[in-house]
């Protein structure tokens, strides 16, 4: 074998490793991908059942129910038009509470129940990707009535 025929042998080699490499990380980051979906893409039927993905929104008052005998937790999320049935085994967070914007992770299951496998929640509305505040957020600007009312002559501390 010549000098030239084995360094196109190598270079050919190299090249299959290379694409065989970014092959398996393609695979790798797409199995790994999860998407954010609101309680609307739910409704509307955008998202595949089973499939993991991140859910986020406000958790609905009155709808937390606790089985005092096991580490089960049954509540709602809520984007102002639909809610979404949650069901979550653990400890959540200290700052999770009804009204609080939360982001979840975990599947749909068959029955239209997302199975929570964790529970994000910060100190306040903030913590939600710029699509679910969107959401939220009616034509004056401020979050949907049930979870954020309104109060007229609000100061927020800042000067204008």
């Amino acid at each position: 074998m010549t000098a030239r025929r084995q360094r196109m042998a190598w270079i050919a080699l190299l090249l299959v490793v290379v694409g065989a490499a970014a092959a398996l990380a393609s695979a790798a980051f797409r199995e790994n991908l999860m998407y954010f979906h609101t309680p609307t893409d739910i409704a509307e039927g955008e998202v595949p059942s089973s499939t993991n993905f991140r859910l986020g929104g406000l958790v609905t008052t009155g709808s937390v129910n606790r089985d005092p005998d096991s580490l089960d937790v049954l509540f709602k999320l809520a984007d102002c038009d639909h809610e979404v049935a949650v069901k979550y085994t653990g400890i959540l967070p200290d700052l999770f509470r009804e009204g609080q914007g939360i982001v979840t992770m975990g599947y749909l299951d068959d029955q239209g129940t997302f199975q929570a496998q964790q529970v994000l929640a910060k100190h306040d509305e903030n913590y939600m990707p710029p699509e679910l505040a969107e959401r939220l957020a009616d034509e004056t600007g401020h979050s949907c009535e049930p979870f954020k009312p309104v109060r007229a002559g609000y100061d927020t501390g800042y000067d204008s």
